[in-house]
């Protein structure tokens, strides 16, 4: 397929909504007192941290982003801030998630409730982001980046594709998604 200013992006997307998925069927199996299956949310929690935030967020915030903003799209107002604020609100639901974990592994169960609706609320604003993304931000970022703008920029992915997101690269946090599909499905 032809290389696009976003289709790397769109790719990894994919990803991030197959795994927001098993967060949500992992969820849908809490009993009285509790989640299940924590190994899964940990596993979740850190993908998403990972793979979503730093990796995928982190390549859109410093490369497609800066490169819809020289091409004159402002991004203090509009789409990209929309999607800025919207990134900072997953992060912030990431971390409540990570601590509620913690927090139940302290033995606080109350700490259950708080895991669960920070754990849909990110899934549903992760779905509704990326749909935002995928049909009006990355349409107008295909259309705006091309030839060699398009060139530079997918080069700039697969340079930051080489980089570690933790301790983890890539293809490590990949095999972490495949596991936790793997796991709940």
């Amino acid at each position: 397929m032809d290389e696009t200013a976003t289709r790397v992006l769109r790719d990894e997307h994919h990803l991030i909504l197959d795994v927001a998925s098993a967060l949500e069927a992992t969820l849908g199996t809490e009993v009285a007192g509790g989640v299940r299956d924590l190994d899964v949310i940990d596993d979740c929690v850190a993908f998403f941290r990972l793979f979503a935030d730093r990796c995928h967020h982190g390549k859109e915030e410093d490369l497609l982003f800066r490169e819809m903003e020289e091409s004159g799209m402002p991004a203090d107002s509009g789409p990209i801030a929309v999607m800025l604020a919207e990134h900072r609100r997953g992060r912030i639901l990431v971390a409540a998630m990570g601590t509620a974990l913690d927090r139940i592994r302290a033995g606080r169960a109350d700490a259950a409730h708080d895991l669960s609706a920070a754990a849909w609320s990110y899934i549903d604003l992760i779905r509704a982001h990326i749909g935002k993304e995928d049909n009006i931000l990355f349409e107008i970022a295909d259309n705006l980046i091309g030839g060699g703008r398009c060139q530079r920029l997918c080069a700039g992915y697969r340079e930051a594709d080489g980089c570690s997101f933790g301790d983890r690269s890539k293809a490590q946090l990949e095999a972490l998604a495949a596991g936790i599909i793997a796991r709940t499905t």
